[in-house]
C-alpha cells in the first residue's frame, strides 16, 4: 500500500480502522476494519483475585512513557506463543514517531530496574487504542494493563479499544461488539479529551486498585 505518515494514521484511528502487516519482515502495511471489535469497558474492568494480590504487593515498578522504543521493540519480538508477529519495521518506525508527537504511549513494568513487561497504544480524544503487550516475567504485562486502566479512568478516557477479543483479555472483562456499535462509541469519545499520564507515574498498587473501583 501507499506509504503512510502519522497524520494518516491518526485519521485512520478516528474512522475506526488500524494498520497491520502480514509478518515482522513485511514492508507493506494494510488497513484492518473488523466486523466485530474488541473493547474493555472501563467501568467493567475486572482484576482477577490472584492478580489483585500481586498488584497490592507492588512486585513491579510501573512507569509511563520512559522507554517507548524499547517496549515496541520487545512487543515485536517473536515468542513461543506468538511465532508470527505483525509489528514490522515500518510499523515500529511509524509508532515511534507518533510517540514523539505525544500520541502513542507505553506502560512499563520493571523488576529490579530491568524492563520485564509492558504495552503500548495510541490516544486520540478520550479513546485509547491498545496495540500490543509483552511479558518477560509472570504477570508483568497484566500489571501494566491494570495500571493502564487506572490511568485511563483518572484521565477521563471513555473507550479502551483492544482491536480483537482474546481469551487472555476476556478475563479482564473484554467483550466483542459490532462495528456499528463500536463506531458510535468512537464518535462519542470525540466529544471529550482524555489526559494520559496526568497523575503521578508512581501510583502504588493499592492506589491503582482504589482508582479503578472508585471510578467504576
Amino acid at each position: 500500500m501507499t506509504k503512510i505518515g502519522t497524520k494518516e494514521l491518526l485519521k485512520a484511528y478516528s474512522t475506526g480502522i488500524f494498520p497491520m502487516a502480514e509478518h515482522s519482515r513485511a514492508r507493506d502495511i494494510f488497513w484492518v476494519d473488523p466486523e466485530m471489535r474488541g473493547i474493555i469497558p472501563l467501568d467493567g474492568f475486572h482484576v482477577p483475585r490472584r492478580l489483585k494480590r500481586t498488584v497490592r504487593q507492588d512486585v513491579f515498578t510501573v512507569k509511563l512513557n520512559t522507554c517507548f522504543d524499547a517496549v515496541i521493540e520487545l512487543c515485536a519480538e517473536e515468542a513461543p506463543d506468538r511465532p508470527v508477529n505483525w509489528i514490522s519495521a515500518p510499523i515500529r518506525k511509524l509508532y515511534k514517531e507518533l510517540h514523539r508527537q505525544g500520541h502513542a504511549h507505553s506502560v512499563e513494568s520493571f523488576h529490579e530496574d530491568k524492563l520485564v513487561g509492558g504495552l503500548y497504544g495510541v490516544s486520540l480524544n478520550s479513546a485509547f487504542f491498545g496495540e500490543s503487550m509483552f511479558s518477560r516475567r509472570t504477570d508483568a504485562s497484566k500489571i501494566a494493563l491494570v495500571h493502564l486502566v487506572a490511568h485511563l479512568k483518572l484521565g477521563g478516557f471513555t473507550l479502551l479499544d483492544t482491536q480483537f477479543l482474546t481469551k487472555h483479555l476476556a478475563q479482564f472483562g473484554a467483550i466483542e461488539i459490532p462495528r456499528e456499535t463500536y463506531l458510535k462509541c468512537l464518535v462519542s469519545s470525540c466529544f471529550t479529551v482524555g489526559s494520559f499520564g496526568n497523575v503521578s507515574n508512581s501510583l502504588s498498587g493499592v492506589e491503582v486498585l482504589q482508582s479503578i473501583s472508585q471510578t467504576s
